[in-house]
């Protein structure tokens, strides 16, 4: 969807398209949690937003209402299909803080913000509609070898 002023026609990077129950509420919660900021809002006469394109952290992302959801794809909210099928990663400066701000905000924690084997401080969410969201801040860089034998080690340790 190209609309003046938000992605360039010729931008080939993924933009996920998150359904919720609520595009109006949705665009608060992301611009309180996670900055967002709103570059088309497309509302019915009625003045229900049945989409919207925002830029989170330099990414795109668009919201689209339940309601849109058609009967012959599998589609909607996780409200209305029960569960998610992707979490959502965004790197930002300071986990503690950013992972503050999106629980005030709404968000419920899905544990405590904490050092992951692979290297990252991490933190994760769930929104108000639904969506599954890790926070995280990179705190060292491993090589593919460092990653592979850390990831060996924490798997091990949760089967014994």
């Amino acid at each position: 969807m190209s609309i003046q002023g938000s992605r360039r026609p010729e931008d080939r990077s993924i933009a996920p398209n998150r359904i919720v129950r609520g595009v109006e509420q949705a665009i608060e919660f992301y611009q309180n949690a996670l900055g967002a900021e709103v570059l088309y809002r497309g509302a019915m006469p009625n003045g229900v937003t049945l989409h919207a394109q925002l830029r989170i952290a330099g990414s795109y992302v668009f919201l689209s209402d339940d309601v849109m959801s058609r009967p012959d794809m599998a589609t909607g909210s996780p409200q209305k299909l029960g569960g998610v099928t992707t979490i959502m990663d965004l790197f930002v400066d300071d986990v503690d803080a950013a992972f503050d701000r999106a629980v005030a905000a709404g968000g419920k924690p899905l544990g405590p913000v904490e050092d992951a084997f692979y290297g990252d401080r991490v933190g994760m969410f769930t929104d108000p509609f639904g969506h599954m969201w890790s926070l995280a801040t990179t705190k060292e860089v491993l090589t593919p070898q460092q990653l592979y034998d850390r990831m060996l080690e924490h798997f091990s340790q949760l089967q014994s």
